[in-house]
């Protein structure tokens, strides 16, 4: 894993992934032979979703992650990534009905608050081992939050309210995170509005409410950064030895005066939002910079294309996304910095 004291002393290019995700409604078999074929990935962040990948049959049948391996290794992809986005949503988030879309069917089971989040953090652990079977040195994923009504609501939250949130959060993610370092796999949390680490300075504090254990880290996202105001290379250069995933997904503000930077109640897409994703190229962020500074910190970790445009067709953008990166991408120079004026 990359930290700070680690440099790309031998530069190679970064792997170039797809998340899975936005495509959970595609069979793996048939989105494999896409991506590793005519788009040109070289693995997957795969999603624990859809059929992509099953945890509980991957810990309980012997060819499970076999055959999964064997199904990607016939189009030339890897899977150094496991996401685990929606089940770590629900292990610290504020239980409702919207959450049962997102959890398998044994993890919602009764749909009790408090049980809900226990099988989500039983399942998040069974990840991690799960990632160990298959090779991946990462889970991606979300924490969920109980506070994140607080964040810009009325009324405003007590300073002993977060902190008991805080020490909620840290309850029910060490024992995640001794599972983590058990298996030998790190967890990178998404830094995005809905979690408690959702710009630089919540980041912070999260890190400190689990006393700055190494198993967590973020994954990098600058897509959700760039629309709430916060510098990206800002966030990669306060932590530069937590980057532990790197997400490529840009994004646009599309503010007209009648609303504000806030999703509102309105889907991906629609005119009435202040902002919207785009295909990585296409938006407001300064690709050029990000890379820089991923260079400065020694990351050589993988680039993941997590691809949204509700305006263009998917398959064209995984296509176009995947290029974009391979051309963005470059080395720093093999050598320390000069002296002044050689």
């Amino acid at each position: 894993m990359v930290t700070s004291s680690d440099h790309r002393t031998d530069p190679m290019p970064r792997p170039i992934l797809l998340f899975s995700g936005p495509w959970a409604d595609v069979p793996l078999e048939a989105l494999a032979a896409k991506a590793g074929g005519d788009w040109g990935y070289q693995g997957f962040e795969l999603c624990c979703w859809g059929d992509h990948l099953e945890v509980q049959r991957g810990l309980s049948e012997d060819g499970y992650c076999p055959e999964r391996l064997e199904l990607l290794a016939r189009h030339d992809l890897q899977v150094p990534v496991v996401a685990a986005h929606k089940v770590g949503h629900a292990v610290s988030d504020v239980i409702d009905a919207r959450h049962q879309a997102l959890v398998p069917d044994y993890v919602w089971g009764d749909g009790d608050p408090d049980r809900v989040r226990h099988r989500a953090a039983e399942e998040m652990m069974a990840t991690f081992r799960l990632a160990e079977k298959l090779g991946a040195a990462v889970v991606s994923g979300f924490t969920g939050s109980p506070v994140w009504s607080y964040v810009g609501g009325y009324p405003a939250p007590k300073p002993g309210i977060i902190q008991d949130a805080l020490r909620q959060f840290a309850a029910q993610w060490n024992p995640i995170l001794d599972a983590a370092g058990e298996s030998g796999v790190r967890f990178a949390c998404e830094v995005h509005p809905g979690q408690l680490a959702y710009d630089l300075y919540s980041a912070e504090v999260v890190l400190d409410a689990l006393n700055g254990r190494e198993e967590f880290g973020f994954t990098f996202d600058p897509s959700h950064l760039f629309w709430q105001g916060v510098d990206p290379v800002a966030f990669l250069r306060r932590y530069p030895d937590r980057i532990y995933h790197v997400h490529i997904k840009d994004a646009i503000l599309s503010l007209d005066g009648r609303a504000g930077v806030l999703g509102g109640y309105w889907p991906s897409g629609d005119s009435r939002r202040g902002w919207q994703f785009r295909s990585p190229g296409r938006g407001g962020i300064d690709w050029d910079a990000i890379i820089r500074a991923l260079n400065e910190i020694g990351y050589d970790g993988p680039l993941s294309v997590d691809w949204h445009d509700p305006g263009m067709d998917r398959e064209f953008g995984a296509a176009e996304a995947r290029q974009f990166v391979k051309q963005l991408d470059f080395d720093p120079p093999p050598h320390g910095p000069r002296a002044f004026r050689g």
